[in-house]
């Protein structure tokens, strides 16, 4: 049995007026008595009538709808951005539509694509481990798409973004180890082109050199999927320990490297801290119940994700063209765990 929800129309046939009038009343026009709307209201609440979306978005120029990519949900960093965002969405009555990228530059120019097909208001994404160029956003950034940028971000567009102060979480996090007393520290992370890998590395090398330490590139390693293949996090773990002088302290730059690394430790029956210490970056709310509990920096991702769609908003809604943006620094916390505590 198909289901029809009822409309304006069948409303005025019901009552014998006109769909103008019905339509004005149920807007509590002036123009119309108050008997005419009293009934219609009464129609229209006893039918359960509810406005059509479709209709009314025509009507304002608006779908209230927000397309978002970020690479994948299961991330825990990201799922609890996009609680943020929906927070504040819920509360200004937007919608929002999630795809994931799955750090597919492919997928991400298709969602992007399919999203903006949608007639989404406005576009946020975290870029994806294997985009290298941009011009399938900046295509719909020209045509008017606002979008806003978050986590891995992009120059290329001038837009609003919103980051975690990512030199400073990884300085906290490698100056933590070298006070443990680790010295051979090595760095497990994404590839080069997300901003996010750049932005860690330098607060990484730049614990180092205050401690007077000159980074050594062997203990730095890429994964160019980001993490999401655990083959790859595997290898440059392997190559770590394979080293005459293999680490004795390793920082991850994401949650998933994370995550992964500290399971494959504990898989290679390597023991944590006490061969090797680790801290990562993951928001994960089990790195407490971890064996043993992960020492991390953690973003502060639900003020993120309200900020974000904050700005979105302002994008939309603004009577003029937006010519001024910010990029929004927020700051991470070092939460100190028995990963990186140097045994005595």
């Amino acid at each position: 049995m198909n289901f029809h929800p009822i409309t304006i129309k069948d409303i005025a046939t019901a009552l014998h007026l006109s769909v103008s009038t019905v339509s004005k009343a149920l807007r509590g026009s002036h123009e119309i008595s108050q008997e005419t709307k009293d009934n219609v209201i009464a129609y229209a609440r006893e039918h359960n009538y509810k406005p059509n979306p479709i209709a009314q978005s025509l009507k304002r120029g608006r779908s209230k709808s927000i397309g978002i990519i970020v690479c994948n949900i299961d991330n825990n960093f990201f799922s609890q951005v996009i609680n943020g965002i929906e927070s504040v969405a819920r509360q200004k009555d937007y919608n929002i539509i999630i795809t994931q990228s799955r750090e597919s530059y492919e997928r991400e120019v298709a969602n992007s694509l399919h999203l903006s097909s949608r007639s989404v208001d406005g576009l946020i994404i975290s870029l994806s481990a294997e985009t290298r160029d941009v011009d399938h956003l900046i295509r719909l950034h020209q045509k008017g798409l606002p979008i806003v940028f978050f986590d891995r971000v992009t120059d290329e567009i001038a837009t609003h973004k919103v980051i975690a102060d990512n030199f400073k979480g990884a300085y906290e996090a490698t100056s933590h180890l070298l006070e443990q007393g680790f010295r051979r520290i090595a760095h497990i992370t994404s590839p080069f082109s997300l901003s996010i890998t750049s932005e860690r590395l330098q607060g990484y090398k730049a614990a180092l050199a205050d401690a007077g330490l000159q980074p050594d590139d062997r203990y730095i390693k890429l994964c160019e999927h980001g993490g999401m293949i655990q083959e790859e996090t595997r290898q440059a773990l392997t190559e770590l320990l394979q080293l005459k002088d293999r680490p004795d302290a390793i920082f991850t730059a994401s949650d998933r490297l994370s995550t992964t690394t500290l399971s494959l430790l504990r898989q290679m029956q390597i023991a944590i801290p006490r061969e090797i210490a680790l801290v990562g970056f993951t928001n994960s709310i089990s790195a407490d119940i971890f064996n043993p509990s992960l020492t991390a920096v953690v973003q502060p991702a639900l003020e993120m994700g309200q900020q974000i769609m904050d700005l979105m908003i302002e994008l939309i809604e603004s009577k003029h063209p937006v010519t001024s943006f910010q990029k929004r620094v927020l700051d991470t916390e070092l939460k100190i765990r028995d990963s990186s505590i140097r045994p005595h």
